[in-house]
């Protein structure tokens, strides 16, 4: 007599599928995104609404990996595995700008700071070099009218006891350092000419791009150190360029003690 096996056949999860590859698939997108924007193939706004995109499909898919997780706890099926990866993924893609924008929503909208608010620099060769479409040349006073100095009371000029042609050096050194692309480079004249440094700085991921100007002055103590950055395109830069800014004189003021 022939004893028949029953075999049972343990079910996989369609919703951990769907979430690891919705997740899976962001990954691209959000490449994509940045690749084409710093090869100078897509326009800013294009570029954000597929980073968003891209986002948004990372984080619909953690959600759902996370749902499959507790579905699959409960009932035994295939697919556990899928369900935590999409999960861990999506975490990391989303994390990150997460933080970024919750910090930028306590900020004021402002995407131009500068340490001088009465008599800011002025950019020259990159007025020339900036694309029409970009965001104004001109220093934009804040709105309402003291919004920089409430959320960033640390961005001020910086008044060094050392020659400018000495600054003006120093920061030239550490705009190399931080591999900004210098557009032009006048040194100081004493107190006949101020000295200017005009460089590109760009986000780390996307590339996005901000126009700094740095202004040294003599000073009948030494030089006094003004900085300004302003982001090419959109209203708001989550506090970037004051964040670029101060860290730029911290080191600077860093480097000064060191020389002592």
């Amino acid at each position: 007599m022939i004893k028949r096996r029953l075999y049972t056949e343990e079910r996989q999860s369609p919703l951990a599928q769907w979430s690891f590859r919705l997740v899976l698939f962001s990954v691209p997108v959000i490449l994509l995104s940045a690749g084409l924007y710093r090869l100078g193939l897509l326009e800013f706004r294009p570029a954000v609404t597929t980073l968003v995109v891209g986002l948004a499909m990372a984080l619909l898919g953690g959600i759902l990996g996370t749902v499959a997780f507790f579905i699959i706890w409960e009932s035994g099926w295939r697919g556990i595995g899928k369900a935590m990866a999409s999960a861990a993924i999506a975490f990391v893609l989303v994390a990150g700008p997460a933080a970024v924008l919750a910090r930028g929503l306590v900020l004021p909208r402002l995407a131009d700071i500068t340490t001088d608010l009465e008599d800011p620099p002025r950019f020259h060769a990159l007025a020339l070099a900036r694309p029409r479409e970009a965001n104004p040349i001109a220093y934009q006073p804040s709105d309402p009218p003291g919004a920089q100095r409430a959320a960033y009371p640390a961005i001020k000029p910086q008044d060094l006891s050392a020659t400018p042609e000495e600054a003006f050096n120093g920061l030239l050194a550490l705009i190399q350092k931080r591999r900004w692309r210098i557009i032009d480079a006048t040194p100081p004249r004493g107190a006949r000419r101020d000295g200017r440094i005009e460089a590109v700085a760009t986000s780390p991921v996307m590339g996005f791009r901000s126009d700094v100007v740095i202004r040294i002055r003599s000073t009948p103590k030494g030089a006094r150190v003004d900085a300004r950055s302003a982001s090419r395109y959109g209203e708001h830069d989550l506090g970037s360029n004051a964040e670029r800014i101060e860290s730029l004189l911290a080191e600077l003021s860093s480097e000064r003690r060191k020389q002592r």
